[in-house]
């Protein structure tokens, strides 16, 4: 018999999602990578219960040469290491360094969902889900078809009228430890 999770793939955002956001800033190093309380431990509890999971991050830092593809790569790279150290997982990582709004694969456009499912055909838009902490990640999930959860509390109500929301919780570690029950 074959155990399958309960979910199929969570599709998560980098930043303000798992690690500090820098205000009218880009993560542009390992050492400004810096992980959000309780995060490392979230994605352990996630990896338990979704047989994916995919990060789709902009990062439009790059496109605009305020840092490398190779530095992103690194911090990439420090950031895997470390959640599996931890016992999470993270099976790839899709991200957008096009500044243009119009770009297929910048959120709230799902390029990178169709790259997802390009490369694992056995994940279930309608049985996933998108965490992100922006209109645009919400939007992204709408637009794909996944349920989206918003993370944080950045917005108020009548900037959220224009997107479906799932779920909403304060931080990736509340949803893990509701979803996981």
């Amino acid at each position: 018999m074959v155990h399958t999770k309960p979910y199929n793939t969570l599709f998560l955002d980098r930043d303000g999602v798992i690690n500090v956001k820098r205000k009218n800033d880009y993560v542009k190093s390992i050492e400004e990578f810096i992980f959000i309380d309780d995060a490392l431990k979230a994605l352990t509890l996630l990896s338990a219960v979704f047989n994916r999971i995919i990060i789709v991050t902009n990062q439009r830092g790059v496109g605009r040469g305020c840092m490398t593809l190779e530095k992103l790569n690194e911090i990439h790279n420090y950031m895997i290491k470390t959640i599996i150290s931890y016992g999470g997982k993270i099976d790839k990582i899709y991200y957008c360094s096009e500044v243009d709004d119009r770009s297929m694969n910048r959120k709230p456009n799902i390029g990178m969902a169709l790259q997802a499912k390009k490369d694992y055909p056995d994940i279930d838009f309608a049985n996933s889900m998108m965490a992100g902490d922006s209109i645009s990640d919400m939007q992204f999930a709408n637009n794909a078809g996944i349920q989206g959860i918003l993370i944080g509390n950045k917005y108020d109500t009548i900037e959220l009228n224009e997107v479906k929301i799932w779920a909403s919780y304060p931080d990736l570690i509340s949803f893990a430890q509701d979803i996981t029950i």
